[in-house]
């Protein structure tokens, strides 16, 4: 809930800086009309960024990646004993 409150109180913070600047006529009216893309580009850029940043700092679970591969070879000796073909080692 705390997370919305903020995403809400950010908009309405950004709407009355827009208005703001149509009301003021401090840009000029052209350049003032650009602004909502200009904030939709720079949020799509910033989540490309953060995801990257996620992705390059993605932990790796070498313990996890152990427990995998003993799982999955315990499951192809079950399938074995129960006649299903699995594949090569």
């Amino acid at each position: 809930m705390k997370h919305i409150v903020k995403i809400l109180s950010l908009l309405v913070a950004i709407s009355a800086f827009w208005i703001g600047l149509l009301q003021a006529a401090i840009v000029p009216r052209s350049h003032t009309w650009l602004l909502p893309i200009y904030f939709v580009v720079s949020l799509g850029c910033y989540g490309l960024l953060m995801v990257g940043i996620g992705l390059m700092q993605f932990p790796t679970c070498p313990q996890e990646a152990l427990l995998l591969q003993q799982d999955i070879a315990e499951a192809k000796d079950f399938f074995k004993h129960k006649g299903v073909d699995v594949g090569s080692d």
